[in-house]
């Protein structure tokens, strides 16, 4: 209906059972509740179903299936009216909850009171708003607000790490992946899920360099640029908690963060552990935030300390993630009010500087006559060499 590529396709079965598909050779998956895969499609077949809470929790439900539940029923556990649409063979749309009406009026609204049994419907309404905010869409003021009551009530707190994050990684993939989070601070959720994050906005950053000057609102313009400028999620993430440290500096320091950076790092480090991150999105995290100053003056820095910041970064045994690095960077630069499109000559500069220096290698007759010591003091001093080379050339105008 909104003209996107249909990626997949899942179907619900009416007055049918269990063994009625197993006879037709449909082979049975799912842990929760009965899903088929067709024996020729692979796609999907669930069982109409119903759900009942029982316990608080996304996992306090019973489910009930069987030939006597109704699309309608079905349909009614869902989330939002649009995701309560069904369409028949024949092209023939069931739509009891007004999804289609919604649709056209760029609303994400809830199927029913049902809506606030499930906790993760909280992150899915904002990871949607996430998708479709390009389109236009908004939530809708009553969902809203049953989301914050959600909150009010600790339904959120019952939220395991795992699903969290998950739900998190997908909304980073979003093409407006901050109005994820700024949807969880409006319902209040983001100080239960992401606190580091909440305590960002209101804290004020020096307006000379931050015109925007509230840090929460950089931390999502960061975001917004890094996915403007990567479709690579680890690179988003590490944009997106660049700057948790700005959130504990002391009052009576600001607009001033001066140590922010192993602030950062501590933060993320206990951010990563509570939601058991991926190791490559922890370390990368962690680069950026403890050397985006760096990246930031690298004009400024003496060869010396930007071959130091190779070194400390495994720049030269991992290019991809340095390129990472710089990206992650680069869109910090970006994420601040009116200074969007301002030439960030860093990155390049830093990138032909490394690439420079990982290209010298020691000789044949290196190896043959020096020590292992010996050969790595002689290579540093080339990589040195070829640093200050490097960084000569850009400053005439490269």
């Amino acid at each position: 209906m909104l003209g996107q590529t249909v990626k997949e396709r899942d179907w619900v079965v009416v007055g049918g059972t269990r063994e009625d598909l197993l006879r037709l050779k449909y082979r049975e998956v799912g842990r929760d509740f009965p899903v088929f895969l067709h024996p020729d499609t692979h796609q999907e077949y669930a069982l109409a179903r119903l759900e009942r809470k029982v316990s608080p929790g996304y996992r306090g439900f019973t489910v009930e299936f069987g030939p006597e539940v109704t699309l309608e029923e079905d349909l009614a556990r869902r989330d939002l009216t649009i995701n309560a649409i069904a369409q028949a063979d024949d092209g023939t749309l069931v739509d009891p909850y007004g999804g289609r009406r919604d649709l056209d009026a760029r609303l994400l609204r809830h199927v029913s009171p049902a809506f606030v049994e499930d906790p993760v419907r909280v992150l899915r309404v904002a990871r949607f708003a996430a998708r479709f905010e390009p389109l236009g869409f908004r939530i809708a003021p009553e969902t809203l607000d049953l989301m914050r009551a959600m909150v009010e009530r600790g339904e959120v707190d019952a939220l395991v790490a795992e699903r969290v994050w998950q739900e998190t990684e997908k909304a980073l993939r979003e093409p407006k992946a901050s109005e994820f989070f700024r949807v969880l601070r409006e319902c209040g959720a983001l100080q239960r899920i992401y606190p580091e994050i909440d305590a960002l906005f209101g804290v004020p950053q020096p307006p000379e360099w931050h015109p925007e000057i509230d840090t929460g609102v950089h931390t999502l313009m960061v975001l917004d640029q890094a996915a403007v400028l990567s479709p690579d999620l680890k690179v988003r993430f590490a944009a997106l908690v660049h700057d948790l440290g700005k959130g504990t500096t002391p009052r009576e320091q600001w607009p001033g963060h001066r140590g922010h950076e192993e602030r950062s790092v501590s933060l993320i480090e206990a951010l990563a552990d509570r939601l058991r991150l991926p190791g490559d999105y922890r370390e990368l995290s962690v680069i950026v935030a403890r050397y985006h100053g760096h990246v930031h003056r690298a004009s400024e820095l003496k060869p010396s300390t930007v071959l130091e910041f190779f070194e400390r970064a495994d720049a030269f045994r991992r290019p991809e993630r340095f390129a990472q690095v710089l990206l992650a960077c680069e869109a910090d630069s970006r994420g601040r009010a009116g200074l969007e499109n301002l030439p960030y000559r860093q990155r390049p500069y830093l990138q032909a500087a490394r690439d420079a220096a990982a290209a010298v290698k020691p000789s044949a007759e290196d190896i043959a006559t020096h020590s292992g010591e010996e050969i790595a003091a002689v290579l540093r001093q080339r990589r040195l060499r070829t640093v200050t080379e490097v960084r000569a050339q850009w400053q005439s105008g490269h």
